[in-house]
């Protein structure tokens, strides 16, 4: 039996949690739970794992593609193109190495940190 049941939340390194929680909050819809200077979480109400924001001094971002990443997240999305469009709106930026032949997005949130959009399938 596994000694691990449930991953409850991830935790992101980052300069700012309070802003990065706030991106975050924006594009998912999630609630803020608890924010501070140091640490910011959000809630996806039961769903799955929430996510979190700790302030690190002296915090660099990751380099993508070169590098060392310190993780990355992958979101699914019924429309790919306009998730893409908003995402960009509210500050995210797209780089230009993109891999997987066009399966998924990679973007970069304001912090530096990459994640992915994979289109959500309808099986």
């Amino acid at each position: 039996m596994p000694v691990l049941e449930q991953l409850t939340t991830v935790v992101v390194d980052c300069a700012d949690p309070v802003a990065l929680a706030a991106f975050y909050q924006r594009v998912t819809g999630w609630e803020l739970t608890y924010s501070d200077k140091d640490f910011a979480s959000l809630s996806a109400g039961g769903t799955g794992a929430g996510l979190a924001f700790a302030r690190v001094e002296g915090y660099q971002a990751p380099k993508w593609p070169e590098g060392s990443k310190h993780l990355h997240l992958d979101f699914t999305t019924s429309d790919p193109d306009r998730a893409v469009e908003e995402l960009l709106a509210l500050g995210a930026t797209r780089p230009a190495f993109q891999p997987g032949d066009g399966q998924w997005v990679v973007l970069l949130d304001p912090h530096g940190h990459p994640f992915c959009l994979i289109p959500a399938t309808t099986d």
